[in-house]
């Protein structure tokens, strides 16, 4: 069932009152919450929607022959036609349920590589991947015999293309990279990345756990052969994620993990799998969370891209010029094209005491290497405060927060 909301124009007050966490107040300050990289905040309509299949609608689904089941089963495949028209996939089959992005990769990593990549190759990846791109390739890698071959990037934070096309030489197996970068921000131009790749025969792989929230995406367009994001990081649950692959790939593919719903016929002398996307849905779904996850995506659609870039450029164009105006305040990361992410190191203070102190006023942000370890050391940091933006928060706020970083500067140096 659809959220009964609607926004012909982008009406700031009336999507925030539709999340109920921004009503919130801590230590007499409201929350001004700057954390949406790490994971975003639930409308009202897709808490509600989780709540309503739990309370009347909930059964296990597929081969159950009674109507709860039967309910249950249409809502969980209509969520993955959802999930699949969100994407610009050619078919809902070629979306796959998994618990989050990083299972996503996990899975691709653990089926693909030792049937379509040489021995001796290199798995190509930039240094801005998050671990979870970076880290199942490496234990892949290990199994295999394989290489991971990581590409430079730029002063500003993007890739460096001319590096990326020396990796695609004759030794290059796959290649994956990050729709957009957690801790910088930056949007990476994706489809002449995989366009290149491509080009060369490689299979590509994209994760868009930072892009999905807020840019569109068709992965028909992009021409990837995976692509992978994180529910919660787009105004759902958190415990469901998105794989989408080419049909030919995912068929090409052995099963991930065993067990119930994955299978057309067990003996003891052998069994045979289902086709996807099922063959990579072992046991019991997440129900609830693909229920939820689709609610969150008509929420957006109804709100529209355009409107929702909008507001979170406006956020980002006004946190960057006032951190540019604060002394001793350098930006990680200043890529022409970026979503709303903020990145900053401040002269003699550690991010975690901003991070504790901006918390006091009320400010949530992230603090630390935001699980890019690779990128930070690249870039000779430990570590960095993080501001993130949502189309939910409003320009105030960046005040607040501006407001709050000067006063733990003056107090911290």
């Amino acid at each position: 069932m659809e959220s009964s909301t609607k926004f012909p124009d982008f009406d700031l007050q009336a999507v925030r009152a539709d999340f109920p966490v921004l009503a919130r107040e801590k230590y007499g300050r409201p929350l001004v919450y700057f954390d949406n990289a790490a994971s975003t905040q639930k409308p009202q309509c897709v808490i509600d929607r989780i709540a309503r299949f739990y309370s009347y609608g909930y059964s296990n689904i597929h081969r159950g022959l009674h109507f709860l089941s039967e309910e249950a089963t249409a809502d969980y495949e209509a969520a993955r036609s959802t999930v699949a028209d969100f994407l610009g996939a050619a078919s809902p089959d070629e979306i796959v349920f998994t618990r989050n992005a990083t299972e996503s990769i996990n899975l691709v990593a653990s089926t693909f590589l030792a049937d379509h990549v040489p021995t001796g190759s290199s798995i190509v990846l930039t240094v801005m991947e998050h671990h979870a791109n970076i880290v199942p390739w490496q234990l892949a890698a290990e199994k295999l015999g394989l290489k991971v071959r990581p590409v430079k990037i730029t002063p500003s934070g993007e890739v460096d293309r001319e590096d990326f096309r020396k990796a695609l030489d004759e030794n290059a197996g796959m290649v994956v990279f990050c729709h957009v970068s957690n801790s910088l921000g930056t949007i990476n131009p994706a489809k002449e990345m995989a366009s290149e790749a491509k080009a060369k025969g490689l299979p590509v792989l994209i994760d868009g756990a930072q892009a999905a929230p807020h840019i569109p995406v068709n992965v028909q367009d992009l021409d990837c052969d995976f692509y992978a994001f994180s529910g919660h990081k787009v105004f759902g649950p958190t415990g469901i994620g998105v794989l989408y692959g080419k049909a030919e790939r995912l068929a090409s593919l052995p099963p991930y993990q065993g067990g119930g719903d994955m299978i057309e016929r067990v003996s003891f002398e052998g069994t045979t799998f289902a086709p996807p996307p099922a063959r990579f849905e072992a046991g019991t779904p997440h129900i609830a969370g693909a229920i939820g996850l689709a609610e969150a995506i008509r929420y957006c659609k109804k709100l529209g891209y355009a409107a929702m870039e909008a507001q979170e450029q406006a956020l980002l164009a006004k946190a960057t010029a006032g951190l540019r105006e604060i002394s001793g305040v350098r930006i990680v990361g200043e890529a022409p094209n970026k979503v709303g992410v903020a990145s900053f190191v401040v002269d003699g203070v550690h991010p975690h005491d901003l991070a504790t102190f901006l918390d006091r006023d009320g400010v949530a942000v992230r603090a630390g290497h935001h699980c890019t370890m690779p990128l930070l050391e690249f870039l000779g940091l430990t570590a960095t405060t993080r501001a993130s933006f949502a189309f939910y928060n409003d320009l105030q706020e960046v005040d607040v927060f501006l407001e709050s970083l000067q006063k733990t500067i003056d107090l911290l140096r």
